[in-house]
């Protein structure tokens, strides 16, 4: 017997020891080996426990008594790379991607769940029986094998079967030969950890009440995976932690392994019901007429748009509200997501959103928007073509962290109602897939600014669809690293978090944050549509952490830049110079050359203390000074009205406000 099983158990103590059958006396599992080299353990019919309620995800919520009511078989490890590759003999060439998974006895990873369903298809027909992945049900059954503790060793997982269980930012090599560490009381291996492991279901929320053989929801966007992984914190290698991906989706952190029995019968629970931005959205298009009139100054704000309930710990968090996006619909609505979160790495970050419906003075209480179960989903975009599509791109970690993002397309075509199921558009998990905005230009592509660095500083990528979304290229991808300086040139925006517009003569121009040239917020000039890029300075004062910039051409035709600056001076309507600071708007009518005309966006009432949430906090707004960072986004309607968000806060305001003095001081 391993002399590792023998310490595992002595530090756990006899209570657990005494649980594995053949030292209580009993027969050890029966087992069964078919022609490729697979022991399969045979598992009795029971009960236990589904989830965990204490200590546990919200996900995982409510507990709730399963019954497994037939004998199965599963394997007992997962499926290996040479058990894989007599299936799909092509697949070797991924061995030792991200420096993982070389040896033949290693899991098989970058397989989606089609793929792995293909290999239980080809398997079944093999061996003449029916091969298939566990429900989630059945795989935390045989994980748990008659425990109750968090893992199935106890309260906490032993040194020996970790490999690597912490954060972080990059792929790194551990091996993860299958049975290597003890098994679990049923004669399973690598149940905690290694890789994580496709499991048959959709996944949803889980509903109160007893249950017998449950087969998850009948659709959704993502497939359930189970156990956890290398490479990330204990937390999530719980029997009972509930992680998903898009079954198209595949990396280094997922595998699978295999049942021999039928699927259970079980009707699956029904779709989960829409949330409250979904719900009674008119579906009739709306009159942009009744706007102010142009010539008059309008402006309101700031009104608050992210509305959480104080101590919420999932799906939604009060602690971290930031990184938002928003648009109008055809209907005349204003939708806006964000990501909601403890930390800005964590794998419980997820999308949020709200509606303001057309009308209305108040921002509707958020809601869940979008959410990849266990991954970080950073950051997102949305866009309206001006027609009938709405377009939401996001980014899907393969965990923590936005260092490993794939890059995610949806559309609507139902003012936001109802969304297609979510399409991997670049589905290599790693940089330049960070998404933060998102413009149409004049010969009908889409162009999609990413994030192509994890730090604060080192440019902006440019995906460009040429045919409504259906095909994407990463302008700038394996060409040379930029010169970021002034004369300089390369395949990126200089600075990061990069807002981009289209000049009048086609070219592209872009402002973002870091890199900076001369001490001044970097400018960017494309002719080729994102493939190469000239840098210079522009007229802007640099900017930093917790900042992101606005950048627009504006319906009647000038460009709008929103920034922030730690002081400037401005003239009011008498004349008379001020030093004001924070966030500011500026105007060009020479395509970005001079921004003459700028605007503190301040509602020029007395000093108050406002909620900036976000990495800004509460600031002062007054007649000198507004919110001092913060992440925007802007969209404009077709009344010409702009409407702006920060972190928190929302403000719409006319062209007519931004060239109109800032009041005199009494």
């Amino acid at each position: 017997m391993d002399t590792n099983w023998f310490c595992v158990a002595a530090a756990m103590g006899l209570g657990w020891f005494a649980t594995m059958p053949s030292l209580r006396g009993e027969s050890t599992p029966k087992t069964a080996a078919n022609s490729i080299g697979m022991t399969l353990v045979r598992i009795e019919p029971g009960a236990f426990a589904m989830g965990q309620d204490k200590g546990g995800d919200f996900d995982e919520r409510p507990t709730h008594q399963v019954t497994i009511s037939k004998p199965f078989f599963i394997a007992a490890t997962e499926v290996t790379n040479a058990q894989y590759e007599r299936f799909d003999p092509a697949h070797r060439a991924l061995r030792g991607k991200k420096g993982l998974c070389t040896d033949d006895d290693e899991p098989v990873v970058f397989v989606s769940w089609h793929d792995a369903v293909k290999y239980c298809e080809w398997l079944s027909k093999k061996e003449g029986k029916p091969y298939r992945l566990p429900t989630e049900a059945e795989w935390e059954y045989v994980c748990r094998a008659g425990t109750t503790t968090p893992f199935n060793t106890g309260a906490d997982l032993p040194e020996v079967y970790q490999k690597r269980q912490k954060l972080e930012w990059a792929p790194l090599p551990v091996k993860l030969n299958v049975a290597k560490t003890p098994a679990n009381p049923w004669g399973l291996f690598d149940m905690h950890g290694n890789v994580e492991e496709w499991c048959h279901d959709w996944y949803g929320p889980y509903e109160a009440g007893d249950q017998t053989d449950p087969v998850g929801r009948e659709g959704g966007d993502f497939r359930v995976s189970r156990g956890g992984s290398h490479t990330t914190q204990t937390f999530y290698l719980r029997s009972a932690n509930r992680l998903g991906t898009l079954p198209e989706d595949k990396h280094w952190l997922i595998g699978f392994r295999v049942v021999q029995g039928e699927l259970p019968k079980t009707r699956p629970l029904p779709k989960v019901p829409p949330e409250r931005w979904a719900v009674d959205v008119k579906q009739d298009r709306f009159d942009w007429s009744g706007a102010p009139e142009a010539s008059k100054p309008f402006f309101k704000g700031p009104i608050q748009y992210v509305k959480i309930p104080p101590k919420s710990e999932g799906p939604m968090y009060s602690k971290h509200n930031h990184c938002p996006a928003l648009t109008a619909c055809p209907n005349g609505d204003l939708l806006a997501i964000w990501y909601s979160t403890r930390t800005e790495p964590g794998r419980e970050l997820a999308i949020v959103g709200t509606r303001l419906r057309r009308g209305s003075e108040e921002w509707e209480p958020a809601a869940p928007f979008w959410d990849g179960p266990d991954r970080n989903d950073h950051a997102s975009s949305l866009w309206w073509d001006g027609k009938d599509t709405i377009y939401h791109f996001n980014g899907l970690c393969t965990d923590a962290t936005w260092g490993k993002l794939a890059l995610v397309m949806r559309t609507s075509t139902d003012n936001g109602a109802t969304w297609s199921k979510a399409r991997l558009i670049n589905p290599e998990h790693w940089l330049r897939h960070m998404p933060i905005s998102t413009i149409g230009t004049k010969e009908g592509y889409i162009v999609l600014a990413c994030d192509a660095v994890t730090g604060g500083s080192g440019g902006t990528a440019v995906h460009v669809s040429k045919d409504g979304g259906k095909s994407w290229v990463d302008a700038g991808e394996g060409k040379p690293n930029p010169s970021f300086k002034a004369g300089g040139t390369g395949a990126w925006i200089a600075g990061i978090h990069a807002g981009v517009t289209q000049l009048e003569d086609g070219r592209l121009m872009a402002l973002g944050r870091g890199d900076t040239i001369n001490r001044k917020m970097p400018r960017s000039l494309s002719s080729d549509m994102g493939q190469t890029w000239a840098y210079s300075a522009s007229p802007f004062p640099p900017i930093g952490g917790g900042q992101r910039l606005i950048l627009k051409r504006l319906r009647e035709g000038p460009l709008l830049c929103v920034t922030f600056t730690k002081q400037t001076t401005i003239k009011d309507a008498a004349g008379a110079e001020r030093k004001v600071s924070g966030m500011f708007a500026a105007l060009s009518h020479d395509s970005g050359e001079t921004w003459p005309i700028r605007r503190l966006i301040t509602d020029d009432k007395a000093d108050r203390q406002v909620d900036g949430g976000g990495n800004t906090g509460w600031f002062t707004l007054g007649p000198n000074s507004a919110e001092p960072r913060g992440y925007m986004a802007c969209t404009q309607t077709p009344d010409n009205m702009i409407h702006l968000i920060s972190s928190k806060q929302y403000y719409v305001f006319n062209l007519a406000w931004i060239k109109a003095p800032m009041p005199a001081r009494d």
